[in-house]
């Protein structure tokens, strides 16, 4: 079985010289926590239908902006409302701010205690937005600047 790749070409559960077996406590955590995040580029990348992206913020955040085809659902209202808006069994991604906040962490646990497959999408929407990905708003779909200290992806012309 070929060893999953990280972004810097390395084989990802390769210690360094010596570093015990797979990395031992610190390389059983960092393989376990992997599981559970993914990617701003790989939630992009990922082809539609594969999860269902929900937004975790209050009214006033959504309404600042969103990733297009997210589902609107607040952490406080996931126990109370996750089951009238995604189907049972879905996998879903979470996402909230952005890498200061923490309350995608907090969606992710209650949709977990659901018995909803969840990974938690690091960065948030301050990271989508910085790399030049699309974000809605009610004055329709744009695509913000991005920022190359953030991301190699950079928007083709006409995008």
């Amino acid at each position: 079985m070929e060893k999953p790749m990280n972004d810097a070409g390395a084989g990802v559960g390769e210690g360094a010289g010596g570093a015990g077996v797979a990395g031992g406590a610190a390389g059983a955590y960092f393989r376990a926590k992997l599981q559970f995040e993914i990617d701003v580029m790989d939630v992009a990348d990922t082809a539609p239908g594969s999860f269902v992206l929900v937004d975790t913020r209050r009214k006033s955040s959504w309404d600042h902006g969103h990733i297009p085809g997210a589902v609107h659902l607040p952490t406080a209202e996931i126990p109370a409302r996750a089951a009238a808006l995604i189907p049972s069994g879905s996998s879903v991604v979470v996402y909230s701010w952005g890498p200061g906040c923490n309350g995608s962490t907090f969606a992710a646990l209650a949709f977990a205690e659901l018995g909803y497959p969840v990974r938690e999408m690091i960065g948030g929407i301050e990271y989508w937005a910085r790399n030049g990905l699309p974000v809605e708003t009610a004055d329709g779909v744009g695509v913000r600047d991005f920022d190359a200290l953030v991301t190699a992806h950079q928007p083709e012309a006409g995008q």
